[in-house]
């Protein structure tokens, strides 16, 4: 546990460096640690919910948000969220589908990170209904896999020139709470493990705080891009040791 809670520890860092939760390594992490395939969503989504809410608050205070933005896909992602967190998976399916979705995150976290510090952007007004949808598609995935949907959402918006990056994100981590909060509860209502949370609570401990240096790092010292390049890569490494475990 103790070197679990550590790389827990430096995850939330990174993530919450540049707005996301981290749900997607929590997941790869608990996995390779073969902690019980029943409670690690929970686990992880519980992690999220930690790690952006103090995100969430220090950016809403700074005025980087966007709530015409934001709003279409919560009202696609959240319902969404919780009728995924509701599905049963198995083990096997799961593992293939979270190697997938790190992999794609890690390189579209990659590729956007010039985007990070880009502020000449023309901002282009997204379709309502269009939105909608995104936040729906990304909203089951994230309820079925346990994960907030921002690593996707983030890039997404960055490819639409949606608005300018302090506020997408924003948007993600907002985003990532509200989302996580929903399918938090649509995967207790398949088991009732309220009770087992609490030989966790060393990593609830170590993302607390993990998030908190990230938000600092973030701005006060590197710069978005450097702390995006950071996690894509570490997104990747936990990918590949993933795909290793599942293929090899």
């Amino acid at each position: 546990m103790i070197i679990l809670s550590i790389l827990f520890f430096i995850t939330a860092i990174l993530y919450s460096s540049v707005g996301f939760g981290g749900g997607s390594t929590y997941l790869a992490l608990l996995l390779i640690w073969d902690i019980p395939y029943y409670i690690f969503p929970v686990i992880a989504l519980l992690c999220n919910i930690i790690v952006v809410t103090g995100n969430s608050i220090n950016y809403v205070r700074a005025g980087n948000h966007n709530l015409k933005l934001l709003i279409p896909f919560l009202i696609g992602s959240v319902p969404f969220a919780f009728i995924g967190g509701t599905l049963k998976i198995e083990k096997d399916i799961f593992e293939i589908v979270l190697f997938v979705v790190l992999s794609i995150a890690g390189l579209l976290l990659l590729i956007n990170n010039k985007s990070y510090d880009d502020k000449n952007i023309t901002i282009k007004k997204l379709n309502f209904f269009f939105s909608i949808l995104i936040g729906s598609f990304l909203g089951l995935i994230s309820g079925i896999v346990g994960i907030g949907g921002g690593i996707f959402l983030s890039p997404i918006l960055f490819l639409l020139k949606s608005e300018k990056p302090k506020i997408i994100v924003t948007t993600a981590s907002l985003f990532i709470l509200i989302n996580s909060i929903s399918g938090i509860l649509g995967q207790l209502t398949k088991e009732n493990i309220l009770i087992e949370l609490l030989n966790y609570l060393p990593l609830f401990l170590c993302v607390f705080i993990g998030g908190l240096i990230g938000n600092y790092l973030n701005l006060k010292i590197f710069t978005s891009r450097i702390l995006a390049i950071i996690t894509s890569f570490l997104v990747l490494f936990i990918s590949i040791r993933m795909g290793i475990k599942i293929f090899l």
